[in-house]
Protein backbone atom coordinates (compact mmCIF):
# COMPACT_ATOMS: atom_id res chain seq x y z
CA UNK A 1 0.00 0.00 0.00
CA UNK A 2 1.30 3.37 -1.26
CA UNK A 3 1.56 5.97 2.23
CA UNK A 4 -0.70 9.37 1.36
CA UNK A 5 1.11 12.32 1.60
CA UNK A 6 0.36 15.87 1.97
CA UNK A 7 0.43 17.60 -1.69
CA UNK A 8 1.02 20.72 0.20
CA UNK A 9 3.97 22.32 1.38
CA UNK A 10 4.56 24.63 4.62
CA UNK A 11 4.85 27.88 1.70
CA UNK A 12 1.70 27.44 -0.19
CA UNK A 13 -0.10 27.03 3.28
CA UNK A 14 1.28 29.80 3.66
CA UNK A 15 0.23 31.73 0.20
CA UNK A 16 -3.22 30.28 1.26
CA UNK A 17 -3.53 32.32 4.68
CA UNK A 18 -2.12 35.40 2.79
CA UNK A 19 -4.68 35.04 0.09
CA UNK A 20 -7.80 33.86 2.78
CA UNK A 21 -6.95 36.96 4.75
CA UNK A 22 -6.25 39.19 2.46
CA UNK A 23 -10.34 38.38 1.37
CA UNK A 24 -11.55 38.38 4.66
CA UNK A 25 -10.26 41.41 5.36
CA UNK A 26 -11.90 43.39 2.40
CA UNK A 27 -15.09 41.94 2.76
CA UNK A 28 -15.29 42.36 6.95
CA UNK A 29 -14.71 46.34 5.57
CA UNK A 30 -16.87 46.53 2.99
CA UNK A 31 -19.56 44.45 5.02
CA UNK A 32 -18.78 47.11 7.53
CA UNK A 33 -19.61 50.24 5.27
CA UNK A 34 -22.60 48.61 4.14
CA UNK A 35 -24.23 47.23 7.09
CA UNK A 36 -27.30 49.38 7.45
CA UNK A 37 -28.69 49.20 4.08
CA UNK A 38 -28.77 45.82 3.43
CA UNK A 39 -30.43 42.85 5.14
CA UNK A 40 -26.95 40.71 5.76
CA UNK A 41 -26.96 37.90 8.45
CA UNK A 42 -23.36 37.25 8.86
CA UNK A 43 -21.92 37.61 12.33
CA UNK A 44 -19.76 40.96 11.56
CA UNK A 45 -17.70 40.41 14.95
CA UNK A 46 -16.85 36.50 14.18
CA UNK A 47 -16.18 37.63 10.92
CA UNK A 48 -13.54 40.37 12.02
CA UNK A 49 -12.23 37.98 14.68
CA UNK A 50 -11.60 35.29 12.29
CA UNK A 51 -9.86 37.02 9.30
CA UNK A 52 -7.69 39.01 12.48
CA UNK A 53 -6.72 35.41 13.39
CA UNK A 54 -5.96 34.25 9.85
CA UNK A 55 -4.21 37.54 9.32
CA UNK A 56 -1.92 36.29 12.61
CA UNK A 57 -1.64 32.86 11.20
CA UNK A 58 0.06 34.02 8.00
CA UNK A 59 2.42 36.50 9.72
CA UNK A 60 3.48 33.39 12.16
CA UNK A 61 4.47 31.64 8.59
CA UNK A 62 6.28 34.91 7.53
CA UNK A 63 8.13 35.01 10.16
CA UNK A 64 9.08 31.41 10.22
CA UNK A 65 10.34 31.68 6.72
CA UNK A 66 12.73 34.86 7.50
CA UNK A 67 14.07 32.99 10.66
CA UNK A 68 14.78 30.26 8.60
CA UNK A 69 16.67 32.68 5.80
CA UNK A 70 18.41 34.12 8.55
CA UNK A 71 19.69 31.14 10.18
CA UNK A 72 20.45 29.54 7.06
CA UNK A 73 23.62 32.17 6.18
Amino acid sequence: MIPMSFPLGFWDFSLWLAVTAVILLITSELLTQIRGSVKIYINMKRLKNVSIGVSLLFLSTAIARIVTIVLNR
